[in-house]
């Protein structure tokens, strides 16, 4: 997104919202926001096969100690 689509998003996205973004905060929501856009667009570059699904649920295992 070019720095004049981010902040058209950005307004858009908070008067839909109904948040009013205050001038001091608006450079950091624009620098997050293009961030964020920055890293989908890493995410949505990595191709997928048709049978790629969604994790049904993410279960964390704890690390195994390291053995002396």
């Amino acid at each position: 997104m070019t720095p004049a689509q981010t902040e058209a998003y950005v307004d858009a996205a908070a008067a839909a919202l109904g948040l009013n973004l205050r001038p001091d905060h608006r450079p950091g929501v624009l620098r997050f926001f293009a961030l964020a856009a920055e890293m989908a667009a890493v995410v949505d570059a990595v191709p997928l096969e048709p049978h790629a699904e969604s994790a049904v649920s993410f279960v964390p295992v704890a690390p195994k100690e390291a053995e002396a």
